[in-house]
């Protein structure tokens, strides 16, 4: 193939020779351009990625950060109270009136509420369980009015680990 090529090149005339020389280096050129424009465009893009990897990475670092602090604190005590004053209690400062409460031991509670929103509720099941104490067994059932519910649930202490 090679002596093809060399006797097509000798067999063109000194001006043929000059012109396929002229549109090879003017294609060569051309895809030199295509291959120079793509590779800047890849580089807008990267650098527009790096800069929204940078920010991800200061965000990761705050945040492991914030999560060594907090495996550092030393975790609540669970409160060493009566298990039914403490869930009164809490009751009471979400502004939720039980129609029953009743400890059933020293580490369980059964609680009854008459019609209370349900939103309340969940927010008063999660006061407790930053104070140790667990929902063993809820019912909760739907009233007619919206976003009302009646409830009874069991709670117990969480055990000391």
């Amino acid at each position: 193939m090679r002596a093809a090529l060399k006797k097509a090149w000798a067999s063109r005339s000194p001006r043929e020779r000059v012109v396929v020389a002229a549109l090879a280096a003017v294609v060569g050129a051309a895809c030199y351009m295509v291959l120079l424009q793509s590779a800047e465009r890849g580089r807008g893009q990267l650098r527009t990625s790096v800069a929204a990897l940078r920010t991800q990475a200061v965000l990761l670092e705050q945040q492991a950060a914030e999560h060594r602090l907090l495996r550092a604190t030393p975790a609540t005590p669970a409160s060493s109270t009566d298990l039914r004053a403490l869930v009164q209690a809490r009751a009471d400062a979400a502004r939720l009136s039980m129609t029953r409460i009743e400890a059933l031991d020293v580490d369980h509670v059964q609680v009854a509420f008459g019609a209370i929103p349900f939103a309340d509720w969940l927010g008063w099941v999660a006061a407790l369980q930053a104070q140790h104490v667990s929902l063993e067994a809820a019912r909760v059932e739907a009233l007619s009015a919206s976003g009302m519910v009646s409830a009874t649930a069991t709670l117990s202490r969480a055990k000391a680990q």
